[in-house]
């Protein structure tokens, strides 16, 4: 009896497994962008958080205040960041029933 009970649950392990698979796979493909200053930078991340693309607009380029464009970029990378961290919590949440799972 308790070997079924194990082979059941490894079955399970395994389509979990494939599932958390496939969902990584999905977060790769996805897309999220997130901007500072009205726009005037703009950053792209991948939801298996990857930088993919910095734009900046001409008119945030001041050589007087450099500060404020470095600021710009930081706001909008942690933001487009935070979004696709929440993103992955959505997709990979449900599949591990709520467990903690270092890495995920």
């Amino acid at each position: 009896m308790q070997n079924m009970n194990m082979g059941k649950m490894m079955k399970q392990v395994q389509q979990m497994q494939k599932q958390m698979a496939k969902a990584q796979e999905e977060l790769a493909r996805e897309e999220i962008e997130a901007s500072a200053g009205g726009g005037m930078v703009t950053v792209k991340v991948t939801g298996d958080l990857r930088i993919v693309s910095v734009k900046i607009d001409p008119g945030a380029v001041d050589p007087d205040d450099v500060e404020m464009l470095e600021d710009l970029v930081l706001a909008a990378t942690n933001e487009a960041l935070r979004t696709a961290q929440e993103l992955a919590s959505q997709k990979l949440g449900g599949l591990t029933g709520g467990l903690n799972i270092p890495g995920l």
